[in-house]
């Protein structure tokens, strides 16, 4: 017990508590945002445009090149305001050329794919605009991490979200798809003009950081590959549900099933939102990060319990809030609840400890195994078990990468200490 009250109220000086009130608004508004677009969207057109959108949703972490993600561990490292101003800096404006260029990409490749769902090309291209802001507001993030102001940071996810439910409820009243479209594109704009003053990053003075070479720019590829991955893991669900049942119907019932478990991510996020900076810090304090990870494991294991006694008790009403047609998938539902518990214990400490110590790649190499794996296992099961099959795959893959993370950090972090000896 005395492990836990310590911990928490480590996280709590951290402005964690305010990062975990954040989240859960800004999950909350998400929510509300959802249910407005499903109340005001028929469903086939609705699910036309998450097809599209949840293609760009795995493109989004590699905005940059994953300039944002060296921006995070480096800017970690150093030790003056200066050096991680000239950090910002130099991702700022390198990531926009980046952005730039990975746009381009999308747009020009998405005229060479023929897909089952007409207009989705049309989407995908309006939607690839919002890689920018969506770069620039990571970074923006970011640097209030990296500058310890934990209480801004934790306003821009409910900024954010309140942006997105008035535009998706006054667009979508007004131009149906097009509009929710419209939403997802105009929402990160705003952000990044509201906040960008804020982070009173100066560009006078600049010097390039010494820091930049081969490794900076190798960590943030991996990085964002990894998240990328790990994107697609959630995604490719819904894209190998449209392509193998080829109706989207199917895909908006999975899209909202699987809404709540993996909107539980939030949980892990904000307690790595509030410490990552803290224990890469101090990663070279082996007693810390021991008193870290136990403190942490404990305390989800225990969240995890209650998670699953809750939902197993209100799953048939929460899905029928959405739509009653989606009871009749509780069992999927509760599937992915039990899979979320794997990345709520331990993928999400330990694939952070892994970027932290900074071996981004093994990150990699573990997501895209899985991948592999997803895409061949549903290939199978969809067909057999519809929506369920897909949920049984990725409820398993979530545990089998939790525990192929932990075991391969402690390897790499005993071995670390080891050579030093």
């Amino acid at each position: 017990m005395k492990l836990l009250t310590s911990y928490i109220q480590n996280f709590n000086a951290r402005a964690g508590n305010h990062i975990l009130s954040a989240s859960i608004i800004a999950r909350t508004l998400s929510f509300i945002a959802s249910w407005i677009a499903l109340q005001l969207i028929p469903n086939k057109e609705l699910g036309i445009v998450l097809f599209a959108y949840n293609i760009i949703v795995f493109i989004i972490p590699i905005g940059g090149f994953g300039l944002q993600q060296s921006l995070l561990r480096y800017g970690s490292l150093l030790t003056t305001n200066e050096e991680k101003n000239n950090l910002f800096r130099y991702t700022f404006f390198k990531g926009i050329w980046t952005t730039l260029v990975l746009i381009a990409i999308t747009i020009i490749t998405s005229l060479f794919f023929d897909f089952q769902f007409k207009n989705t090309h049309y989407y995908l291209m309006f939607l690839a605009i919002a890689l920018l802001p969506m770069y620039l507001f990571e970074l923006i993030k970011i640097q209030f991490r990296l500058q310890h102001k934990n209480k801004i940071f934790a306003s821009t996810d409910i900024v954010f979200t309140s942006i997105l439910t008035i535009s998706i409820l006054v667009l979508s009243y007004y131009y149906q798809e097009k509009g929710y479209a419209l939403a997802l594109v105009l929402t990160p704009t705003l952000s990044v003009i509201i906040y960008y003053n804020k982070i009173k990053a100066s560009f006078k003075n600049y010097k390039k950081p010494t820091i930049i070479d081969k490794s900076f720019w190798s960590y943030g590829l991996f990085a964002s590959l990894s998240n990328v991955v790990t994107q697609l893991l959630f995604v490719v669900d819904i894209l190998l549900i449209g392509y193998v049942l080829n109706d989207p119907e199917m895909v908006t019932n999975y899209k909202y099933i699987s809404l709540i478990p993996l909107s539980l991510l939030f949980l892990p996020r904000a307690f790595m939102n509030a410490d990552f900076v803290a224990f890469t810090e101090k990663i070279n304090d082996k007693n810390y990060i021991l008193k870290y990870i136990k403190s942490y494991v404990l305390l989800f294991s225990i969240i995890s319990l209650l998670i699953c006694l809750f939902f197993h008790s209100t799953a048939t009403f929460i899905l029928a809030f959405f739509d009653a047609e989606f009871t009749q998938f509780k069992s999927s539902f509760m599937i992915l609840i039990l899979g979320i518990c794997g990345i709520l214990i331990f993928r999400g400490l330990f694939g952070n400890l892994l970027s932290s110590i900074g071996k981004a790649h093994i990150n990699f190499y573990i997501t895209s195994t899985a991948l592999i794996i997803n895409m061949i296992s549903n290939y199978f099961l969809i067909p057999k078990y519809g929506i369920a099959g897909a949920a049984i795959t990725s409820a398993s893959l979530m545990w089998i990468t939790g525990i192929a993370s932990t075991i391969i950090f402690w390897k790499l972090y005993n071995n670390r200490f080891l050579s030093k000896e």
